[in-house]
């Protein structure tokens, strides 16, 4: 996820720009760049690390009159997040600027092409895969609205740019598919952005561009076409009255629950590029040089360390692979002993966790192979780690992580099925019918998060006054019991904990009372009718149960939470969502500061 800015109107561009930077920063913050037509001449200013440092080399002296350009802040997915693969990116000839949010899947292949036709690369982005396509497509047709129209036949993937020419200053380009871009309309000026505060300080009317549109657009006009046939689109113009703050969220209470929503997008970003819809096949090339191994040790913290736990379930399912999973601080702490063969997986939202990256460090030091999953590029565990998976889910505001173990569960299937292939233990169908589900998932997900959100707010009313909590759940769902009880803990400071429902009769089950409730994850799995006869234990002592579970799940219980079902595993990613919803609201409800709960920080750096 990166932030996008472009102007054009009767201001000086530069400050325009760097104001509405900094109000994307959120969405990306590796580095920053701009690129505006002056003199005849395209002036490109870039910088890794924070705005300042761009803001910086602004000062230096330059005279800064234009008014128009294009502004970006990145968070990496291709390429380390250095100057050289900062944006904007030009085509060969400088004639052309862009800057880009999403993915183009089948860049190498574009690429290839493009080598051939004679372009030079500077980055290892697909950015600047793009912005070259797009100048081989003004050779071709002459004109730069039918030069994108053209690129963007060719490309695969999700993309939000916006383009700026040398030979046309004043003019903007911006188009979109699958990631977000948003027109602003003002008296003498335009703009785009990938969200509303990045120009909300000038304008309030706002035009919502949609899938396969483009945007052309100078100081006094805008149009709209559809790319392919470049046919005209009538758009209407709409008000906004959120404040900055309100923006930043997209209209949401808390960036937590705005992390939430993100999810099915998030999904779709981790699949993009990794699943071949044409063949089912599951592409991972981070690590096509890593031999399969014959075990696995997943190493993390906190809801990494749950992520891994649930991993743990599918690779020892599909890929047959043994998995042991460690937190991190213990590990740290032990001897290490030598094992052939054996792979060492960290996982870490930040990619700075302290425990993690000792842990790291001391398997380094052993010899043993190392593959990282995390979310941010250059991080300490991406530049140590032997191998890296990126999970690409964008920046991360609330404490509490919702987003980013969405991501790491999604990788971490795919790994499975991608190891489990690779020793022929998966039927082609199996893996044909994985890949589907998955696809259609984002789709199901975002039509069904606002009522499981309806029904997390109604239940938390009724629940609030606990002190304490149970959460059950078996086989794959016991450590989303974990999680769940872990959000619950951190944001509303009620007191939980998860359990494999199993364990309940060895101890624990003397809590239960009428004043100590129990959410269980009760799917129509094979292990239903074992959770159904653990929710009859706890209703026998008179406990209060929440149910989460599946249509005609015949369970008698205090409150029924029926949520949709989709094929196998992939139910995970409706009960994942739904555990988070419940703690949001109950903290909500309860008046407490839900994206920056007390005694918690973000990235733990420290021991």
């Amino acid at each position: 996820m990166c932030g996008i800015i472009a102007y054009t109107g009767h201001r000086p561009a530069v400050p325009v720009l760097i104001e509405g930077l900094k109000s994307l920063e959120y969405r990306g913050y590796d580095s920053a760049g701009l690129a505006f037509v002056h003199m005849n001449r395209l002036h490109l200013f870039r910088a890794s690390g924070k705005l300042e440092a761009l803001e910086a080399k602004l000062d230096s002296g330059h005279v800064l009159h234009a008014t128009s350009g294009i502004g970006h802040t990145r968070w990496a997915t291709h390429g380390l997040p250095n100057e050289v693969n900062a944006h904007p990116h030009l085509d060969i000839n400088a004639h052309i600027a862009l800057v880009h949010n999403g993915i183009i899947e089948n860049f190498q292949e574009l690429k290839t092409m493009l080598v051939d036709c004679g372009c030079i690369f500077r980055s290892e982005t697909d950015t600047e895969v793009l912005v070259c396509l797009v100048s081989q497509g003004v050779k071709k047709t002459g004109s730069v609205r039918e030069a994108i129209s053209w690129a963007l036949n060719l490309v695969e993937g999700s993309y939000a740019f916006a383009l700026i020419s040398r030979d046309h200053p004043g003019t903007i380009w911006a188009a979109r598919h699958a990631s977000p871009l948003i027109l602003g309309h003002g008296t003498g000026e335009n703009f785009v952005a990938s969200d509303i505060p990045a120009f909300l300080p000038f304008t309030r009317e706002v035009i919502f561009l949609e899938d396969n549109e483009l945007v052309e657009m100078n100081s006094e006009k805008w149009a709209v076409f559809e790319v392919g046939t470049l046919k005209p689109v009538s758009k209407s113009i709409q008000t906004v009255s959120w404040d900055v703050q309100a923006a930043r969220k997209g209209g949401y209470k808390h960036f937590m629950l705005k992390e939430i929503f993100e999810q099915p997008q998030v999904i779709r970003n981790c699949l993009a590029g990794r699943i071949e819809r044409r063949t089912g096949n599951v592409l991972l090339p981070e690590v096509a040089n890593l031999s399969v191994p014959k075990r696995l040790h997943i190493i993390a913290c906190g809801t990494s360390y749950h992520a891994g736990l649930w991993t743990k379930y599918l690779m020892e399912s599909f890929a047959r692979i043994p998995v042991d999973v460690e937190i991190a601080s213990e590990f740290r702490y032990k001897p290490l002993v030598p094992e052939k063969d054996k792979v060492y997986l960290t996982i870490s939202q930040s990619g700075e966790t302290a425990d993690t990256l000792a842990a790291l460090s001391l398997i380094k030091e052993q010899g043993f192979p190392v593959l990282g999953l995390c979310n941010v590029a250059g991080s300490s565990i991406a530049r140590e780690s032997d191998h890296v998976i990126l999970t690409q889910a964008g920046p991360e505001i609330s404490v509490a992580s919702t987003k980013a173990m969405c991501s790491q569960l999604v990788l971490t299937f795919l790994l499975s099925l991608y190891w489990a292939r690779h020793k022929n233990l998966l039927d082609p169908q199996i893996v044909d019918r994985a890949v589907n589900s998955f696809d259609a998932l984002p789709d199901i997900l975002d039509q069904k998060l606002p009522a499981m959100s309806e029904t997390a707010a109604s239940l938390c009313r009724i629940y609030s006054s606990a002190r304490s909590f149970f959460f059950l759940g078996r086989g794959l769902y016991y450590p989303l019991a974990l999680e769940g009880a872990l959000k619950l803990k951190e944001i509303s400071y009620i007191h939980a904990e998860g359990y494999a429902a199993g364990e309940l009769k060895h101890g624990p089950i003397a809590l239960i009372d009428p004043d100590f409730p129990t959410l269980a994850i009760a799917l129509a799995d094979p292990l239903f009718r074992k959770i159904k006869s653990n929710l009859k234990e706890i209703q026998a002592r008179k406990g209060r149960i929440i149910a989460l579970t599946q249509e005609g799940s015949g369970l008698t219980v205090d409150n029924e939470w029926v949520i949709p079902q989709t094929w196998g595993p992939l139910n995970t990613f409706f009960v994942l969502p739904a555990l988070q919803l419940f703690a949001y609201e109950t903290a909500v409800y309860l008046g407490k500061d839900v994206d920056q709960p007390r005694n918690l920080a973000k990235s733990v750096t420290v021991e």
